[in-house]
């Protein structure tokens, strides 16, 4: 049998084709657009993710025995509004994640409703990347849209939804939604009273493990895939990454470096921190997981080479940095405002503590560790519920960096696992799939069986003290200008 994973990442859609062993036999990307139509929008059109994904699954499959494919699952950009009509047409371009514009819509969710009254609901505070508060968003700005509303989904979902005719949603992408109590892992009728919208314009809940349905005749038939393949719910990016990384065990930790940046801890029991610094979502293996997310963490050293110094040649670029633990120059990652722990929409990138003899290499330094500083700050959250974190494994576009990985490690003071194979968000899909046809009797078993750890690097203690200095100057910048950001936007 062989199964397809999709990743429905922010830029591109990563396909991959494992066969049953965990093998992967093939990989496809297929890019599309982002469209920022105002400062702080974010926006795309989901006919370009079903574009990408049945050409990619054309290709991905094209020299293989097709009667082979078994199944199909997905790991998904989470949060992005998409809302079909009664037609199931797309009404609008879908809101993404790392959209701020909800910021008043946040501000009466937290400050009206009531922090407290939200995390009693669904068991997290009120971010401007989350749904519900896009939903109230359309419900106050879009009235006319809004009142056409049938169906609200998720990226992912979607993409489901065309392949098998399903409206439907797993419970660690529903967690992001804000609608979603995660504790029951139900949809929560306070909030969905609060949005003003009806349990039936949600979509059916699933465990990321669980098959939907079938691909529909149309679809398989343009494919050239047999009827048979089950397409199934997958999981919210973040938590098919930390499937594909093994990150499935009580105590386990993830980072991914992707367009985001993450530090995910898998738990068999339901908690929340007192301030909500930490998401509390459903896990993609049937129990939980806390999850500190930035938004911009990969895609600021994009940012940084490609628009501002103009170079592709990251390796050259990363091989001219030589003063790790001592670089002078702090960058503070927020380019797109800021969400763990901070959850400010309205902070932004700084470079400070540049003199006459800075060099574009001392830039460059602090972008990466400005991102893995900002990755310690919920990591210091996690520390602080008692969570006793001395290794993680590390995934996203990031990931392939040794010298980043080499940053946090150090930062972090813990080891670094590199596995065989860092694919993320597409592998764990692939992974799902198989559980869910059969290969494997639960996603703990698949983990075991597939992840292989094929390296670790290891703080070295002279230069993890350095860095553990630099953090504590880190962390003193964000409060400092914090009022200033109020003022520039």
């Amino acid at each position: 049998m062989l199964f397809i994973g999709v990743d429905l990442g922010t830029s591109a859609a990563k396909l991959l084709l494992m066969n049953e062993e965990g093998r992967i036999e093939k990989i496809v990307s297929k890019e599309y657009p982002i469209y920022f139509p105002q400062p702080g929008w974010s926006e795309q059109n989901p006919a370009d993710w079903y574009q990408a994904t049945t050409e990619g699954i054309k290709e991905l499959i094209a020299g293989s025995n097709k009667d082979d494919i078994a199944g199909i699952s997905f790991g998904g950009q989470m949060h992005g509004l998409v809302v079909l009509d009664e037609e199931d047409n797309v009404i609008r371009p879908a809101i993404l994640w790392n959209d701020g514009r909800t910021y008043e819509e946040c501000d009466y969710l937290n400050n009206v409703i009531g922090k407290e009254a939200l995390s009693a609901y669904t068991a997290n505070i009120s971010f401007t990347g989350f749904t519900a508060p896009k939903i109230l968003w359309m419900k106050n700005k879009e009235p006319e849209n809004f009142a056409k509303i049938k169906k609200i989904m998720l990226p992912k979902d979607y993409i489901a939804y065309m392949l098998s005719g399903v409206h439907c949603t797993d419970v660690s992408d529903a967690s992001g939604m804000l609608l979603f109590d995660v504790k029951n892992r139900c949809w929560s009728d306070k909030m969905i009273e609060i949005c003003g919208i009806k349990k039936e314009q949600l979509a059916d809940i699933y465990e990321s493990y669980e098959a939907v349905g079938t691909i529909k005749e149309s679809v398989a038939g343009e494919l050239g895939i047999p009827p048979t393949v089950k397409i199934v719910a997958g999981a919210g990016d973040n938590a098919a990454a930390a499937v594909g990384t093994g990150t499935v065990g009580d105590g386990m930790c993830n980072i991914s470096l992707g367009t985001s940046g993450t530090i995910f801890i898998s738990s068999d029991k339901f908690g929340v921190d007192k301030n909500n610094a930490l998401h509390a979502f459903a896990h993609a293996n049937g129990y939980y997981h806390l999850m500190g997310c930035m938004l911009s963490a990969a895609s600021c050293n994009k940012w940084w080479m490609d628009e501002i110094i103009g170079t592709t040649d990251y390796k050259n670029e990363q091989a001219a940095i030589t003063k790790l633990g001592e670089n002078h120059v702090f960058f503070l990652p927020y380019l797109m405002g800021e969400r763990s722990p901070h959850n400010n929409p309205n902070a932004r990138a700084t470079f400070i503590g540049m003199t006459m003899d800075t060099t574009r290499a001392d830039m460059t330094q602090a972008v990466l560790e400005g991102v893995a500083f900002a990755l310690r700050d919920s990591f210091e959250v996690a520390k602080s519920l008692g969570i006793q974190i001395e290794r993680t494994k590390i995934s996203g576009g990031g990931a392939k960096s040794p010298l980043w990985k080499k940053i946090i490690a150090n930062v972090l003071n813990i080891k670094v696992d590199v596995i065989e194979s860092e694919e993320g968000p597409a592998y764990g899909g692939a992974i799902l799939a198989a559980v869910a046809c059969g290969v494997f009797k639960n996603v703990e078993e698949a983990a075991d069986k597939l992840i292989k750890v094929v390296d670790t690097i290891s703080p070295d203690p002279e230069l993890a003290a350095k860095y553990d200095a630099k953090y504590r100057q880190f962390r003193e910048i964000y409060p400092t200008v914090k009022d200033l950001f109020n003022k520039i936007i």
